[in-house]
C-alpha cells in the first residue's frame, strides 16, 4: 500500500532489477519516485521536475552519471534546471564499477555521495535522510531571497474593489480548494494566481502554468499528462507532464473554457480520483497539487451551449473570483504604472522614467480595452521610445477624450430635468476624482475649474475625496 507522498526522489539505473528494488524501498519510506533507465532521460526528468534528490547509476547508456553532472553544471542547462528560487537537487552517485579516481572526479563534480554497489541499504537510508535535510534548508534560502525580489509578482491593488477580490484571495489562499478566476483578457488573472499560491502552504512548491487555449488537443494532452516511451510514434523516451512536475504545487489552467471535451473529461476524473495516468502508462500517477482556472468566457452560457462539462464546472467553481476590468479600478492605474515602469526599467536596463502630469491624466482618462496587458504595452513602449526625462502623453500612443466625460450616468435621462441636472453634475465631480486618483487639483484641472470652486461643490454635494487628495 503507497504511503502518502513526501519528497520526490528520481532513480536512475539501466538494471531494472535494481531500479525495481530501489523504488519499492523508496516507496515503502513514504518518497514519491520517479525513474529513468538512460542519462539523456534522467537529465531531462531533472529539469522538467526538479526532483529533491537523484540516485544516479555511473554507467548509463547514452550518456554516463559523470556526463549527466557536467551537463547539469553548465550555464546552459543551470537555468532551466534551478528555475526561480530553487537549487540543484543532490546527487548520490552509484556504481558497481568504482575506482578511486572516478569517485573523487564525481565528488569535484558535484555528486553528494559515491556509493559501491552491492551497499548497505540502512546506510543509504541516512544518507538520503541527510541529503534531503540539506536540500530544504537549501531551498529555503533560496525561496528567502526570491521572496525578497517578488514584489512585482504579487497583485496589487488600492480600489476598493480590488482591494476585496486581493482581502478574498488571502483568505482563499490556505484552504487549498480549487479557484475559478474571471474576468475579462489581460485583467491579470494569472498574476492573481500566482499572488493565491504565493500566499498559501504551497509556495515552495512549483507554480504550473498551462495555457489551454494555446496547444491543439494533441498537444495539450500530452503537455498535461506526459507520455510514455513507445505510447505514440515518436515517443522515444518517457516524459513527465506538467501536472506530474507540479507535486506540492499549484497548476494553473489559464483558458480552461477553451480546453476540448475529452481533455475536461480527463481533468475531471484527476480531480475526482486524485491520479492520473500517463499516456500509454498503466502506472498511477498521484500528484498532490492545488487547481486554479481561469477564464474570460462565461462558463454557465458555454455549460448551456454543451461546451463545457456541468459536473466540471462545479468542480472548479468551488471558490470564485471575479477580476475587475481596469476601467473599474482608476485608482490603481497610477500605482501600476510606477510599478510596471520600474520593472520595464529592469528588464530593459535603462534608467526609468517617471510619468508626466499631463501623461498621467492619459492614462486616467483612457478606457483601457486590453486591460493591464495593454497598459503595460504602452508604458513599455513609451519608455523605450521618449526621448526627454519625463514620458508626456505624446509618447505613450493613446487617444483619449481631453477632459470630457466618458458617458452619462445611468438612466439620468428618465429623471426629472432638476434631477437629472443635479445627478449630472454630482457624477462629473465624481468622474473627474476617478479618473484623477483623487487628485483634487488634477479633477479640477480636467473640469476646467479653480480648485477652491471644485472643492466647494465637493463639500455642497458632500463628496469626500481620497486620504491622498490634494
Amino acid at each position: 500500500m503507497e504511503s502518502s507522498l513526501k519528497e520526490t526522489i528520481l532513480v536512475v539505473d539501466d538494471d531494472p532489477d535494481i531500479l525495481t528494488a530501489l523504488t519499492n524501498r523508496l516507496r515503502w519510506l513514504g518518497y514519491h519516485t520517479i525513474t529513468a533507465q538512460d542519462g539523456v532521460q534522467a537529465l531531462l526528468l531533472i529539469q522538467q521536475t526538479n526532483p529533491d534528490l537523484v540516485l544516479l547509476d555511473l554507467e548509463l547508456p547514452r550518456l554516463s552519471g559523470l556526463d549527466v553532472i557536467r551537463r547539469l553544471q553548465s550555464p546552459l542547462e543551470d537555468h532551466a534546471t534551478r528555475g526561480s528560487g530553487n537549487t540543484l537537487p543532490p546527487i548520490i552517485m552509484l556504481s558497481a564499477y568504482a575506482t578511486v579516481g572516478r569517485a573523487v572526479e564525481a565528488v569535484k563534480l558535484g555528486a553528494q555521495e559515491f556509493l559501491t554497489k552491492p551497499f548497505d541499504q540502512d546506510h543509504l537510508d541516512l544518507i538520503i535522510k541527510k541529503s534531503l535535510e540539506q536540500r530544504a534548508l537549501a531551498r529555503e534560502i533560496g525561496f528567502l531571497r526570491t521572496e525578497v525580489g517578488s514584489r512585482y509578482e504579487i497583485i496589487v491593488g488600492e480600489s476598493a474593489v480590488m482591494r476585496q477580490v486581493i482581502e478574498t484571495a488571502k483568505r482563499a489562499a490556505p484552504a487549498d480548494l480549487a479557484m475559478l478566476l474571471l474576468g475579462e483578457t489581460g485583467t491579470g488573472k494569472e498574476l492573481l494566481a500566482r499572488s493565491i499560491h504565493r500566499w498559501s502552504p504551497r509556495k515552495k512548491g512549483p507554480f504550473m502554468a498551462i495555457n489551454c487555449a494555446a496547444l491543439p488537443e494533441s498537444l495539450l494532452e500530452n503537455e498535461l499528462f506526459g507520455h510514455e516511451k513507445g505510447a505514440f510514434s515518436g515517443a522515444t523516451a518517457m516524459q513527465v507532464g506538467k501536472l506530474e512536475a507540479a507535486h506540492r504545487g499549484t497548476v494553473f489552467l489559464d483558458e480552461i473554457g477553451d480546453m476540448p471535451m475529452t481533455l475536461q473529461t480527463r481533468l475531471l476524473r484527476i480531480l475526482q480520483d486524485k491520479e492520473f495516468h500517463r499516456l500509454g502508462g498503466t502506472t498511477a500517477i498521484r500528484p498532490d497539487v492545488r487547481f486554479i482556472a481561469a477564464t474570460n468566457h462565461d462558463l454557465r452560457a458555454r455549460v448551456a451551449q454543451g461546451l463545457f462539462r456541468e459536473d466540471l464546472f462545479y468542480r472548479l467553481n468551488v471558490m470564485p473570483l471575479c477580476v475587475p476590468p481596469l476601467r473599474d479600478r482608476g485608482e490603481d492605474i497610477g500605482l501600476l504604472a510606477e510599478m510596471i515602469l520600474a520593472r520595464e526599467a529592469g528588464n530593459m536596463k535603462i534608467a526609468k522614467k517617471p510619468l508626466s502630469q499631463e501623461a498621467q491624466q492619459c492614462l486616467a482618462l483612457y478606457k483601457w480595452p486590453g486591460n493591464i496587458r495593454e497598459l503595460e504595452n504602452v508604458l513599455s513602449r513609451a519608455l523605450l521610445l521618449s526621448s526627454r526625462a519625463e514620458i508626456g502623453p505624446e509618447d505613450l500612443g493613446i487617444r483619449t477624450p481631453a477632459g470630457r466625460p466618458a458617458s452619462p450616468p445611468p438612466a439620468t435621462q428618465e429623471l426629472p430635468y432638476h434631477v437629472s441636472l443635479e445627478a449630472y453634475s454630482r457624477w462629473l465631480l465624481e468622474e473627474a476624482l476617478r479618473r484623477s486618483n483623487g487628485n483634487r487639483t488634477q479633477a479640477a484641472e480636467l473640469l476646467q475649474l479653480q480648485r477652491t470652486y471644485f472643492i466647494k461643490l465637493l463639500r455642497k454635494k458632500q463628496i469626500a475625496g481620497t486620504p491622498s487628495s490634494r
